[in-house]
């Protein structure tokens, strides 16, 4: 009677805690489980300022995408660009930096800066990779334009506070590890509790006429008197088990069965605990470790809010390394731009719609050009500039300013490849063009590294024959006279004929001008010096150099006689006291690898006149 009563308890029991345990697995996946989202919200009563910078650890906090809403007043940008462009950008201006998140996951972490109290407004900058202009709200999923790491700036104009409702989604970690394993052990729990009140209990029956199994009787009465002394026994273990005790090993002493019938010696058996107290102590463990994972699984959830930031790869000083300063993307964007600025300008004649886009010798030269064509009719125009056909893009790494990129294009109106070469002065300034120079004819372009390459002060000689300024300053010298020193040094190809016209056209000049006496010099300008290393570890130098033509009369009474494009810019075109005519001639040569034995080769030159006056 006793045993099924304990049967029935301990399946009940099982059963129950079958539920229990199916009950938090399913729980974990349904009710329980941790939401898909973190929420955090910036904290109201900030510092305002122009500028807002999101930290580029922001990002990756959680694996997956992060979502960024902004609200405020009015028009304003977020634009995405390289920490180390963002920092400069924002430069002195004071600024906010939303830099984490709070332990809680709850508020945006932001710092402030002092600073200037205004910006330019970073519309139309070309550090950034993508921008997205909004007003009143913007929802941004914030996802890199490409691999490494970058950062946000948020404003208006520059002279209004940046929107300062701000608040930031991130994924949130939704595994639950425990659902299964809790739903599977508790239907196993369920299973064993129903088989257990399925088991039919073995009863004995009577065994004969000897009165074995008779309850009645000697033996009958021995067998009671052993039920009963053996029951009082489990009470006493369930009891001691109850209060802490030890359960007895070995017989208690007086017991019949400490000692064999027989005579042989004791025999101690080790009773095992009594199968209630089993149940209690296991029911309570399963409890304790359900209870335990279902609010681990809480505490995993918040913990996953607040991961600790990945350390940030920009070098020291936000000077990173092995960038390209610009992607693929914003080349194409920025040359298309500089090739309507020059298209404007070309068909206005205009050289104020070139100043967003050009600088130094080519604004020069267009300038000039412009002048020139306003009164000669048949003067040439400038080559034209196309952002397409793009056949290659030079890009440096070096992140410091000034930087320099080169394109070599082949459009519409474009005989032969050009050079074009663009200059970024500082960070909030734009690329400009300063180069546009055709490939020489015959002349193969040399190999360039596509993802970024070094570029080298012009005096730098690492690796090289000769510095870029060297370079330059011996083509001016080969340029000078026919018997240069560098005459052997530095050659062009076969049908490339800048060289050669040059010398033709100054030793023209002078076996034609019996009237005067004429010089010429080609002369570096240093400061105009790009550099990029090559593939073979040579490199390309480009730059200007400044070509003059010197005229003087022989005699009293001589006269010298200018063309009508140099009378334009000269104002006249006879003088008896001499001229001067400036050109400005843009030259690429390609500079070996030290210790090579080749030869320097001019890659692409032209001239313009830029100045003509009388003495």
């Amino acid at each position: 009677m006793m045993g099924n009563i304990l049967r029935f308890k301990t399946a009940v029991a099982l059963v129950l805690l079958g539920l229990l345990t199916l009950l938090a697995g399913i729980g974990q996946k349904t009710f329980w489980a941790p939401a898909e989202t973190v929420t955090a919200t910036a904290p109201a009563g900030a510092t305002a300022a122009p500028l807002t910078v999101f930290d580029e650890k922001l990002r990756t906090l959680h694996a997956g995408t992060v979502t960024i809403n902004v609200k405020g007043e009015g028009s304003f940008i977020l634009a995405a660009g390289r920490p180390d462009d963002v920092a400069a950008w924002v430069g002195k201006t004071a600024h906010n930096t939303v830099s984490g998140v709070s332990e809680d996951g709850k508020d945006l972490q932001l710092t402030h800066a002092d600073g200037e109290s205004t910006a330019p407004s970073p519309a139309g900058s070309d550090l950034w990779a993508g921008t997205e202009n909004a007003s009143g709200e913007l929802k941004y999923n914030w996802t890199p334009p490409a691999d490494g790491d970058w950062s946000l700036l948020l404003a208006a104009d520059g002279t209004k506070p940046a929107p300062g409702s701000i608040t930031i989604t991130f994924p949130n970690d939704t595994s639950t590890p425990w659902a299964v394993p809790f739903m599977v052990l508790g239907g196993l729990l369920i299973l064993a509790g129903a088989a257990l009140l399925a088991l039919r209990p073995r009863t004995g029956g009577r065994t004969g006429s000897d009165g074995a199994g008779d309850s009645t009787g000697p033996r009958g009465a021995m067998a009671k008197a052993a039920a009963r002394k053996a029951n009082a026994r489990k009470d006493a273990a369930e009891s001691a088990g109850a209060t802490g005790g030890v359960p007895v090993i070995g017989p208690s002493a007086g017991d019949p069965e400490r000692t064999d019938p027989k005579g042989g010696a004791e025999q101690f058996t080790a009773r095992p605990v009594p199968v209630a107290q089993r149940l209690r102590r296991s029911a309570a463990a399963v409890a304790l470790l359900t209870a335990t994972a279902v609010a681990g699984s809480g505490t995993a959830a918040q913990a996953s809010q607040t991961p600790s930031p990945s350390p940030s790869t920009s070098a020291a000083g936000g000077q990173a390394s092995g960038l390209p300063v610009l992607l693929d993307v914003q080349f194409r964007r920025i040359l298309e731009q500089v090739s309507s600025a020059v298209d404007a300008g070309d068909a206005a004649r205009d050289a104020s719609q070139l100043a967003a886009r050009v600088a130094g010798p080519e604004l020069e030269v267009r300038t000039q050009n412009y002048k020139i064509r306003s009164q000669v009719g048949s003067y040439e125009a400038r080559m034209p500039v196309r952002a397409t056909k793009l056949l290659t893009t030079v890009v440096t790494e070096q992140r410091a300013w000034p930087r320099s990129v080169m394109a070599v294009t082949q459009g519409e109106g474009n005989v032969v490849p050009q050079l074009l070469t663009l200059t970024q002065a500082s960070p909030r300034e734009n690329y400009k063009l300063v180069l546009s120079t055709p490939l020489q004819p015959g002349t193969t372009f040399p190999g360039i590294a596509r993802g970024g390459t070094e570029t080298l002060a012009p005096t730098d000689k690492s690796g090289l024959l000769y510095s870029g300024e060297e370079a330059l300053a011996g083509l001016g010298d080969r340029l000078n006279s026919a018997d240069s020193s560098f005459k052997d040094k530095l050659t062009e190809g076969a049908s490339s004929p800048y060289i050669a016209d040059t010398l033709a056209y100054q030793g023209d000049v002078v076996n034609s001008g019996v009237n005067g006496t004429f010089a010429f010099t080609h002369k570096v300008v240093p400061e105009s010096v790009v550099v990029f290393r090559t593939a073979d570890g040579g490199a390309l130098a480009l730059g200007r150099l400044n070509f003059a033509f010197d005229g003087t009369p022989k005699a009293a009474g001589d006269k010298l006689t200018i063309g009508d494009d140099a009378a334009a810019l000269a104002g006249g075109k006879e003088t008896s006291t001499g001229m001067v005519l400036n050109f400005a001639e843009s030259v690429a040569v390609f500079i070996p690898p030290a210790g090579s034995q080749d030869p320097m080769k001019l890659v692409a030159a032209t001239r313009g006149l830029v100045g003509a006056s009388f003495k």
